[in-house]
């Protein structure tokens, strides 16, 4: 299944409501499982970004989807990278020219 590093912020809404945040991920493991994709990590991070997952789907389709759900509760913000393992990575450069 492809890999997505999602990167989330927290707006006005999900900050004055941190207090439930905790029920909002298991939400959100919940909405990743019902669509057949896996929660793989989960970090809370200090920097740019407030939180951080690692995150598999079975398409693009679908990750976006569900992203575009969990944006909509108006909780988080979301930035999506799709990532590319090890293989993969060495695949796409020995196809070079």
């Amino acid at each position: 299944m492809p890999t997505y590093i999602c990167l989330f912020d927290y707006t006005e809404q999900g900050i004055q409501n941190i207090e439930e945040s905790p029920t909002r991920l298991d939400s959100f493991k919940e909405m990743v499982n019902e669509q057949g994709g896996e929660l793989k990590g989960f970090y809370l991070t200090m920097g740019r970004h407030d939180l951080v997952t690692v995150v598999e789907f079975p398409d693009d389709q679908t990750a976006a989807e569900v992203l575009l759900r969990l944006g909509s509760l108006g909780n988080v913000t979301t930035e999506t990278l799709k990532a590319f393992p090890e293989d993969e990575f060495r695949e796409v450069i020995g196809d070079l020219p």
